[in-house]
């Protein structure tokens, strides 16, 4: 899954094991170039950052679920193949289920990590064939990241070699999920259906100011004395 033929495959892995045998902030970018057989110059050249580092971890991480993916058939269920992809990527990432304990004990984040966090629920979406796109795509992605945030903490705990508590969880958190995408879903269509009411009164506005009934006498100029009230009726609303 990791390339240890590339300086950046060596890195990532040295860096793995090293996670695994101690605390994550222990490790600096020194000793896992020691581990990779490699200098700091050849270090630097590759990764600029143990956050670094980890998003490419992340990154091949998501290259070998994609690769394991099934096709699935239009009669499964959307929650049923996401559930799948899910258990997929726990087994992918079981060898390193160490490392990643010292990891998240420490909550390493920043912008680039949240970046690849959302990158990497996206792409479990696509793979599940859920749409990504628009505001409810993006409600999918958001919603998705916190059940996997979720399950993660409890598969960090799970040592039962048939993940019984994470499946159970992974279940009831898709379940919820769903039901929250659901609801979300029904209040962007009333969203969209008073959205085309207003356009179309507003539509309606525009007609009348622009032009007259048939029949309807042309106003004539307003005098000085005389002032005319040229108030747009949208204005009122």
């Amino acid at each position: 899954m990791i390339d240890e033929t590339t300086d950046k495959g060596r890195i990532i892995s040295a860096t793995m094991r090293l996670a695994a045998d101690r605390p994550w902030d222990s490790v600096v970018m020194r000793d896992i170039a020691d581990a990779a057989g490699l200098d700091l110059v050849a270090m630097r050249k590759a990764f600029p950052s143990k956050v670094a580092i980890l998003s490419a971890f992340s990154r091949a991480i998501d290259d070998a679920v994609l690769a394991r993916v099934p096709r699935f058939t239009d009669g499964e269920a959307a929650r049923d193949r996401l559930f799948d992809v899910i258990m997929i990527r726990f087994d992918v990432l079981s060898p390193y289920k160490a490392a990643l304990r010292s990891i998240h004990a420490t909550r390493a984040m920043d912008a680039e990590l949240v970046r690849r966090m959302m990158a990497t629920q996206a792409w479990m979406l696509h793979a599940a064939g859920i749409p990504t796109d628009g505001i409810m795509g993006l409600a999918r992605v958001g919603g998705l990241a916190s059940i996997y945030a979720s399950v993660l903490e409890t598969w960090l705990e799970d040592d039962d070699p048939g993940h019984g508590r994470t499946m159970a969880a992974v279940d009831r958190r898709l379940k919820r999920g769903e039901q929250a995408v659901r609801t979300l879903g029904d209040a962007m269509q009333g969203v969209s259906r008073l959205a085309d009411g207003v356009r179309d009164v507003m539509r309606g506005t525009t007609v009348r100011r622009s032009g007259s009934a048939p029949g309807t006498p042309t106003p004539q100029s307003a005098s000085p004395t005389e002032p005319r009230d040229v108030t747009p009726p949208a204005a009122a609303l």
